[in-house]
């Protein structure tokens, strides 16, 4: 009788430990389905980003350690241009925690931004954005995280375009709830203005149609 009570205390506490546990982590599905579940906005990830075919480019070292810095912070800067918490269909404020990907963007190899390679821009597959989000130093934090990982800038005479994966993850664990790449046609004055338009333009397409795209196939 003591064996069979001992068995059962050790079955209910596992039950707990797993529904704990499982109240940390985050699923898409949950995400989707209710506006009230907390995002926080992590940031543009320039680690794996090229910039394509930009003859006028000299200081990537500029580039590295003052311009990804800089286009990182107009975009929490300006909530009303850059509307996150609208697009993603949250009933509280996105916050914004940039210290991982700050840290990140600091160990980018400035010799390696620039290149001259069109395949550049289309590169990154599903695994390279996992293993980029797993790289994130998230400092044990929980719930769903949303970062823009840049692909490729490309630089052309007409016209020239931005590619990045918009990532969900889970912040305690690290997995990817959700990427999708989305590619933006830049464009404003001065470098910072010109390529986070592309940010600025990714907002403005889940606003407009990929949220609710995503609702119905991940929500349901």
């Amino acid at each position: 009788m003591k064996k069979t009570i001992k068995l059962k205390k050790i079955a209910a506490l596992l039950f707990f430990i797993g529904c704990s546990f499982s109240g940390f982590t985050q699923t898409v599905k949950e995400f989707f389905n209710s506006t009230e579940t907390p995002l926080t906005y992590l940031g543009i990830d320039y680690y794996k980003a090229r910039l394509i075919n930009d003859p006028g480019l000299n200081n990537t070292s500029d580039i590295k350690n003052r311009l990804f810095n800089s286009m990182n912070q107009v975009v929490v800067a300006e909530p009303k241009n850059y509307n996150i918490t609208g697009a993603f269909n949250r009933s509280n404020n996105v916050s914004n925690d940039l210290d991982a990907v700050t840290e990140r963007n600091e160990k980018t190899n400035a010799d390696n931004i620039t290149s001259n390679d069109p395949a550049d821009f289309s590169r990154l597959t599903e695994n390279d954005i996992a293993a980029e989000a797993k790289a994130l130093n998230l400092k044990g934090k929980s719930g769903v995280g949303l970062v823009f990982i840049m692909e490729g800038m490309k630089k052309e005479e007409k016209k020239s375009y931005g590619s990045v994966w918009v990532v969900l993850m889970d912040m305690k664990t690290k997995k990817v709830l959700l990427a999708e790449r989305l590619e933006q046609e830049a464009a404003g004055f001065g470098f910072r203005n010109f390529w986070v338009s592309v940010i600025k333009k990714s907002i403005i397409e889940i606003n407009k149609k990929k949220y609710k795209d995503w609702k119905e196939k991940y929500g349901g």
